[in-house]
This record gives structure tokens, sequence and C-alpha cells, in this order.
């Protein structure tokens, strides 16, 4: 059997990791991977297959209903085998659009991907992290990537091919469309991450806690409350099971309880330390190095140390 792995994501970033997960798995298989691009191709996603480019009329195909709906077309048109999705807000839709339209299975969440005859096999963190599940489906099937589970593919496309998928009419009219703010930051390549949590009490507090990254040479991150709930800062900088997984050299939490979900996102990291006023907070449970202190006492002594010591 003849093993077809589409990867598709609407980030350039997410995009290369996927391509990476559809190459081992198809390489594994002795099939052939294949780079889906919606509208035109990009320079920086790469394929180590074809590219294979979904044009629609009359407007550009942006919206996750009419993504799904152009792949959906171009699937039924050639017979995919597995299609990756990267987990980003957009590719969950996408994917669940996607497998009901063709009736597929879908694991959700995958860090690690194979395939066994013509079934393919998903590794899942559950229970915040403490378990690895495997979950399977059979070919026609569907996945979607944990962003930051494998690295960004590298290479060069070996050719890029053109699929018509007609006339595509959205059902939901698009009235406004308010771009997000985006974060300067890659967390998952920085080797030192300062984290700041619900224990910095206002927005103009964070530059002190930015200072103190910039100073150990590192990247700021946050827990969710900081960017879900209070909007201090970009969803790039969200650290945990429902954001971004790191692993840097280095992981200091400022002012983080350290919820399970949190937890889950850093279990990763060579060495966690973790400042908190709170002695019982669950962060030292999973942390090498604590301090028990305010951290507006603790974070400007830091500094001072820190910039005495460079001096």
């Amino acid at each position: 059997m003849s093993v077809t792995v589409w990867a598709y994501s609407e980030s350039e970033s997410a995009a290369n990791e996927v391509a990476t997960a559809g190459n081992e798995i198809a390489n594994s298989a002795g099939g052939k991977s294949v780079t889906l691009e919606v509208g035109s191709p990009r320079e920086r996603v790469q394929s180590a297959g074809k590219k294979l480019v979904l044009k629609g009329r009359p407007g550009p195909i942006s919206s996750p209903e009419l993504v799904s709906e152009a792949i959906f077309r171009a699937a039924r048109a050639m017979n995919p085998s597995v299609i990756l999705v990267a987990a980003t807000r957009q590719g969950r839709e996408v994917a669940a659009r996607l497998g009901a339209k063709l009736g597929a299975g879908c694991l959700g969440e995958a860090h690690r991907l194979s395939v066994s005859g013509s079934t393919l096999i998903a590794e899942r963190s559950v229970y915040a992290a403490r378990v690895v599940a495997k979950v399977s489906a059979p070919f026609p099937c569907l996945a979607t990537v944990k962003v930051g589970s494998y690295e960004s593919f590298k290479g060069s496309t070996a050719s890029v091919e053109e699929f018509d998928a007609g006339e595509l009419s959205p059902k939901v009219k698009i009235l406004q469309t308010n771009k997000k703010a985006s974060g300067k930051v890659d967390l998952k390549a920085a080797k030192i991450i300062v984290a700041a949590g619900r224990g910095v009490k206002k927005k103009e507090d964070l530059p002190m806690i930015e200072e103190l990254a910039s100073t150990v040479g590192g990247a700021l991150g946050c827990s969710r409350p900081l960017s879900s709930d209070m909007g201090w800062l970009p969803e790039e900088h969200h650290i945990g099971l429902t954001g971004i997984s790191v692993g840097p050299d280095l992981y200091l939490a400022v002012g983080i309880s350290g919820q399970l979900q949190h937890i889950a996102g850093i279990k990763d990291s060579k060495i966690i330390a973790a400042i908190n006023s709170d002695k019982d907070a669950p962060i030292f449970q999973a942390s090498d190095y604590g301090v028990v202190g305010d951290l507006y006492q603790v974070v400007p002594a830091l500094l001072k140390l820190l910039k005495a010591k460079r001096s």
C-alpha cells in the first residue's frame, strides 16, 4: 500500500514542523510526503516532497471554513492516507471540520507519530502530561500535531503542483478582522526563560520581569492568566498545557503558583527555579531551586546583584 502524507498549517514555523512529522512517517512507511499550501506557496515553508497549492475562487482562502473545504475537495480527488495539521487555534478548527467532511478519525495533539501497516499511531499527553497515551486510527485519517514536538524541516522543495478547488462560498460572513498583537519571541528556541505569573500585580510591573529576562540573556514567558485572561502579553508568550511547551536550560518562574497545566509545559526544562511568596506553592515541588519571598523585593535585589557582577 502506497502511503501519502499531507501536512498543513497556516503558520509558517508550524508548517515546517508538521512537514518534518509528515516526512518521518512517510519515510518509515516507504511513502511520500506533501506540504499543502492554500492560496499561494510561501518561500519559507519547505517540503521534503512536493508542494500542493490549493487555489479557489473568488477570493483569498483564509478562514477555517474555506481552508477545510479546499483541503476536503483536494483529498476527495487525490485520496491521501494521512493529513497532518498543526495544533494551532485555527488548525484545530480546520482539522475538526475536515474530519467531519471526510468522515475520518482525527487524533488530537500528537507529539509523536508512527505508522503500523495501514494504521496511524499517535502518542499524546494526558492527565496534565503525567501519562502518555497511544491512540490510533485507520487510513484515511487526520492528526493534529502539537506545536514544538518536531524540529523545523530544512531542505528544498522538489516541485510545486496546483489544485483548483473551484468556487468557495463561505456560509459565515466576516465583517471585520482585527490583527492580534504578535510576540517577538521564540520560546521554543530559548535557552533561558523568565516567566511571569499572577503574582505580578499590574501590567505596568511587567517591564521589571522583562528586564530580568534581558539581563540573564533570556526570553519572557508567562502563565495563562497573563495572556488569555488579562491580555497583558500576546498568546505566543503563554507557557503550559494549552500554550507552548518549552525545554530551556533554565526556567525561572516569577510569581507563578505552578498548577498542573503549567508544569506540563515546562517539565522538559533542565533546571527549574521559582520565586513565590507562598512556601506551599505547587511550583516548588517541580523546582530545583526556589526562593520564598515577595517578587517585588527579590527581583530588584537579583537585578542589582547581576548588574554588579557585570560591572
